[in-house]
């Protein structure tokens, strides 16, 4: 099993597909690499080099009780780079919470050695409604998802993936056997690293760390994302990231790469290619 050592000693376990300029993809709360591995093929099979890891506490990776948040999340991604020698050129993919790591990564650590960056189903800029963000998604409702998944984390994730995957009584986007695999995702991470995670991708403000994107930036999202209010996040993100790309698919759901996963596989290498003819 490949295993990646962090600076405080962690291991997170990595996929490295194909050969070419480096992709890293950052997958969403609760789930793990494997939710990439579309992308991660389609990549690697274009010539291009496909990075993936298990974000700490989830999938394969270690489960330390320290360091969810985004600062040790960005210092986790600049440390599977430095291992792999992956420090030019690369392009971050951030779905849903790992959106959050790319922004902190670009602000933390001066954007190194990335090109371009890809936004999908974000996080980004906060997902919280507050005062100063209105749009938001609704904090008791985060707050009732939160006591249901420490109650009953088998059953919260039944639901939840549906909602995910844009499952209801009349659309079925996804096959019943893509829900369940997701919710296997959903049950190897640990308790404590969901709920603490949780926390950080919820709570974060990313405002601060907008003005650090000084590369081409796509922005991804589906209107029918109930879980990340697209005017709060995808729409705000693209304002306060200069110079970035919006594509909206209508009605498409947060899970977007797996129901919509040949369109969006075309839009990444349009935007990849489009980096190398720039």
């Amino acid at each position: 099993m490949p295993m990646i050592d962090m600076r405080d000693g962690t291991r997170l376990y990595v996929k490295d597909w194909g050969e070419g300029r480096p992709v890293v993809l950052l997958h969403g709360w609760s789930l793990n690499a494997d939710l990439w591995d579309y992308q991660v093929w389609t990549l690697a099979n274009a010539g291009y080099r496909a990075i993936s890891y298990d974000r700490r506490g989830f999938g394969r990776s270690d489960q330390p009780w320290r360091g969810y948040d985004y600062d040790t999340f960005a210092d986790d991604l600049a440390d599977v780079m430095s291992a792999l020698g992956a420090e030019a050129d690369v392009t971050l993919v951030g779905f849903s919470m790992g959106s959050g790591e790319v922004a902190r990564y670009m602000s933390r650590h001066a954007g190194r050695g990335i090109a371009g960056a890809v936004l999908v189903g974000p996080v980004v800029p906060l997902l919280l409604r507050a005062d100063d963000n209105p749009q938001g998604y609704d904090p008791e409702s985060f707050d009732k998802q939160t006591a249901q998944l420490k109650n009953d984390r088998a059953d919260f994730f039944r639901t939840y993936y549906k909602n995910h995957f844009g499952v209801g009584a009349i659309s079925h986007p996804v096959s019943q056997a893509t829900v369940d695999w997701a919710w296997r995702m959903g049950m190897q991470a640990g308790l404590h690293p969901l709920l603490a995670a949780r926390e950080a991708f919820g709570r974060t403000d990313f405002r601060p760390d907008l003005p650090a994107f000084n590369v081409s930036t796509l922005v991804v999202h589906g209107t029918g994302d109930t879980d990340a209010p697209i005017d709060a996040t995808a729409r705000a993100a693209a304002r306060g990231i200069a110079g970035a790309e919006l594509i909206e698919y209508q009605g498409a759901p947060h899970g977007l790469m797996i129901t919509h996963k040949e369109r969006f596989s075309e839009d990444l290498l349009s935007f990849l290619g489009g980096q190398r003819r720039a």
